[in-house]
């Protein structure tokens, strides 16, 4: 490893036993107690950076040990992996601002570098902007299913087949989940939500603050919520951009895709025919939508090859295409792509290698296979996606009845033609070995007004009807910014949110009522001295 560790030691909070709690979250969360008389961590060189990954200088690292299941807080343990840039002004010095990118499965140790380049003055000199790969994830006890980083993305997100037909999704979905059994063992079944917060408590404790402010996109949002309904009087400062609704975790909550993707094709599909001239994929948006329509069937009935990978069939480029939709910076990469794709359905030739090079560097999310990261000693290729699979099929039991997922693929494959039936397929944890080890947490209200909610109107990923359940579980805590704009991600692209964020992070101040803005202009966005805001992975949430 190479990053410097502090033992923790552990110690329970309370005499209930460990039998008596199962089931329970929050009494688990009360009986594994504070780290009391845990060693400060020993801070020193972070592991090696991904490429392509900036990182502060000033970016220090340790390892904190905790208890694998919190309902055993003496028993076995795992490494937990944090960062730390300590802010540059101890004497105005308020806390610690701890971060999640989402996910689930997404690395969070170098957050606090991209966080230091986009956040102003007044936050980052009242801060410690503390970092950390949740449990089972990069550098923390990392999981694994064994999985060929060759898989393309669109059989670890389900994409029926051109006919419809789920088989082949049943088929991986068996193996997938007892190869992850295989894999990552007992360790497997406490990857959870839950028990992150949990360690987010953990990491506070140990570093010696009574309360902790947070910053959560996408995943991180569920994340945050869980963690303030544990721990309702440990929160500082709260900012949850871009929501999981806590009431459809996780299959419901996938289902929205549905919707989500539908309502943010249009600004790509206007995008496009306002430069006809550039990609002539059509001069009105219906034309282009007809030329993704011809293009998603010719690929369907004749993949095309893919020198270096697996072949472009029309579940790729739907895949690619729900990916990119994330991003207004990927619409005009997402444009050539498209045409790219048009000259070689024409011509029968390969798709050019080098264009799904260029789109695996644009998103970082792996062109069209699941090998986005090539592994290393300390962290499998396949450990994202294992992640992805161990937290949202550990949180919560998904129904295991085949003919449901075959009716309601058929259903939304006409309602709605865009997703073609992928997000209310089958995943493995249809077929997951074990049972969730408690029911999931149950986000309320509960506690001081100290959460900002940033929603965009036409995220694909977490839909405004997702921020708005998060909004409603949330009661009076919570004040939200809704921005009239497309794509995953509201904070440093320049709207309203942006310095109602910065004033709340360096005063506390929330805004009075829930309030709806408007994109920035063209004119507003290229003004901006500041640099890209953080970008939250293109992966699932």
């Amino acid at each position: 490893m190479f990053i410097a560790a502090a033992m923790v030691t552990t110690t329970a909070g309370a005499a209930t036993s460990a039998e008596a709690l199962i089931g329970t979250p929050e009494a688990v969360a009360e009986a594994a107690g504070p780290a009391k008389g845990a060693a400060a961590p020993v801070w020193g060189e972070c592991p090696q950076v991904e490429s392509g990954v900036p990182r502060d200088p000033r970016q220090q690292c340790a390892t904190l040990r905790v208890p694998l299941d919190y309902r055993a807080p003496r028993g076995r343990t795992i490494e937990i992996a944090i960062s730390r840039i300590a802010t540059a002004q101890p004497g105005t010095r308020r806390g610690i601002l701890l971060s999640n990118p989402g996910g689930p499965g997404d690395q969070g140790l170098d957050l606090p570098s991209a966080l230091a380049t986009v956040l102003p003055p007044e936050v980052l000199d009242q801060y410690d902007l503390i970092g950390f790969d949740p449990r089972g994830i990069g550098h923390s006890t990392p999981v694994t299913c064994g999985i060929d980083p060759a898989t393309p993305r669109s059989h670890v997100l389900p994409y029926p087949a051109p006919d419809g037909g789920i088989q082949r999704n049943v088929t991986f979905a068996r193996t997938t989940a007892a190869a992850c059994a295989e894999h990552s063992g007992d360790v497997l079944r406490f990857i959870t939500t839950a028990n992150t917060a949990r360690d987010m408590d953990r990491i506070r404790a140990v570093l010696g603050e009574p309360k902790l402010s947070y910053y959560g996109t996408s995943y991180g949002t569920y994340l945050g919520a869980v963690h303030l309904s544990l721990f309702p009087g440990r929160s500082d400062r709260i900012v949850l951009d871009s929501a999981v609704d806590p009431g459809l975790v996780w299959r419901d909550m996938f289902r929205t895709w549905n919707e989500a993707v539908a309502l943010r094709l249009p600004d790509f599909l206007a995008f496009a025919a306002e430069r006809d001239a550039v990609y002539h994929l059509g001069a009105t948006p219906d034309e282009v939508r007809r030329a993704y329509d011809r293009l998603t069937a010719a690929l369907d009935e004749r993949p095309l090859p893919n020198p270096g990978g697996p072949e472009l069939d029309g579940n790729a480029l739907r895949e690619i295409t729900r990916w990119l939709l994330y991003f207004d910076f990927a619409l005009p990469s997402l444009a050539e792509f498209w045409q790219e794709v048009a000259e070689a359905v024409s011509t029968g030739s390969a798709v050019d290698a080098a264009a799904v090079a260029r789109l695996a560097r644009l998103a970082s999310a792996g062109g069209v296979t699941v090998g986005d990261r090539a592994g290393t000693a300390d962290v499998p290729a396949d450990n994202r996606i294992a992640a992805l699979y161990a937290v949202v099929c550990d949180d919560v039991a998904w129904p295991r009845d085949v003919a449901l997922h075959a009716r309601q693929v058929a259903a939304d494959r006409k309602a709605w033609p865009v997703t073609a039936g992928m997000p209310s397929n089958l995943w493995p944890c249809a077929a997951w070995p074990t049972r969730p080890v408690e029911p999931p947490v149950t986000v309320t209200g509960n506690g001081p007004r100290n959460v900002l909610i940033l929603q965009n109107t036409r995220d694909p990923a977490t839909s405004l009807r997702s921020a708005r359940g998060l909004r409603a579980a949330l009661g009076r805590r919570a004040a939200m910014i809704t921005v009239d704009q497309g794509g995953h991600g509201v904070f440093g692209l320049g709207s309203c949110a942006d310095e109602a964020t910065n004033t709340f992070l360096a005063t506390g101040a929330l805004p009075a009522r829930d309030r709806f803005c408007p994109a920035p202009s063209p004119a507003d966005t290229a003004a901006r001295s500041a640099p890209l805001p953080y970008i939250p992975p293109a992966w699932p949430l």
